[in-house]
């Protein structure tokens, strides 16, 4: 990586972010571009007040990444709502990585939909990091998710060109289904017939995401299979905390025009609930 852009609020949720953000710069040699969007639509004397405190605290931010972390930093201040501006900073600057903060969770209903990291996420053409946890160091465990199809090939290739940690253990999930004990009727199946049907599923997808790895040539990818019980979302984070990935690797791809994550409303309800970091891919844009 040559550039991370980091998108900062100055919240402590940013402030995770930047820790991130600076880990990785140091681990790769790249340099930092920190943007801060200032709200545009209020009186002008709002605007210049606030334009003029961010840019004070993002010099002071840049001085210490400089001389205390050793990374290359420079600024940028944007007027305009937080999403749209981080955006277009970019689009402009066209970073190798972007880094945001979690989305603000709701008291009583998560709702991720509509917040600034899920804008960003879904229109971002660049690889976009949110950083849910605090860094304690490099990671560790990096865990990615496939649906085996064709365009997971891209979005796996996508993955391998940015390698955010070279270090860390690499495993590679995959959920997979066992129709028959979806049946309304399930219930009046003898156990030893569906333990029979789930292992055949399981034989079938193992053999499929072996071919899947061979194909794609990502044969470093230790394979994870998951039998999907409740939800695919909730399997993919049951596996990371079970494989102890700090991060997980899901795809965003655009289709006939409308910005669609690669698993629909799978991806997006990891990223709602998801405890750790989240890295996701644009590919086939």
């Amino acid at each position: 990586m040559k550039l991370i852009m980091l998108a900062t609020d100055f919240s402590e949720r940013s402030d995770r972010a930047l820790r991130r953000a600076t880990l990785l710069a140091r681990e790769t040699g790249a340099a930092m571009m920190v943007v801060h969007a200032v709200d545009d639509d209020r009186p002008k004397y709002i605007v210049d007040r606030d334009r003029e405190n961010a840019e004070t605290l993002l010099r002071r931010l840049i001085s210490t990444l400089e001389e205390v972390d050793t990374v290359r930093a420079e600024m940028r201040v944007i007027l305009g709502e937080a999403s749209e501006a981080i955006l277009l900073a970019a689009r402009e600057e066209t970073p190798d990585l972007l880094v945001i903060g979690p989305h603000r969770r709701q008291i009583f209903r998560d709702v991720f939909v509509g917040t600034t990291a899920e804008r960003t996420i879904r229109s971002a053409q660049c690889p976009t990091l949110m950083a849910n946890a605090a860094p304690v160091g490099s990671y560790q465990h990096i865990l990615m998710t496939t649906d085996l199809s064709d365009r997971s090939q891209d979005f796996v290739a996508a993955y391998m060109r940015l390698q955010p940690a070279r270090s860390a253990r690499q495993s590679i999930l995959n959920v997979f289904d066992a129709p028959m004990l979806r049946l309304v009727m399930s219930h009046e199946i003898p156990a030893e017939e569906k333990a029979a049907h789930l292992k055949d599923q399981r034989t079938k997808a193992s053999q499929k995401l072996s071919a899947f790895l061979v194909s794609a040539e990502a044969t470093v990818f230790k394979p994870i299979l998951r039998h999907e019980v409740s939800n695919a979302s909730g399997e993919i984070l049951a596996a990371a905390s079970e494989a102890g990935a700090d991060l997980v690797v899901v795809g965003t791809q655009s289709k006939k025009g409308v910005e669609r994550f690669l698993l629909g409303s799978v991806a997006e309800r990891v990223l709602r609930d998801a405890v750790v970091d989240i890295l996701a891919l644009p590919f086939g844009r």
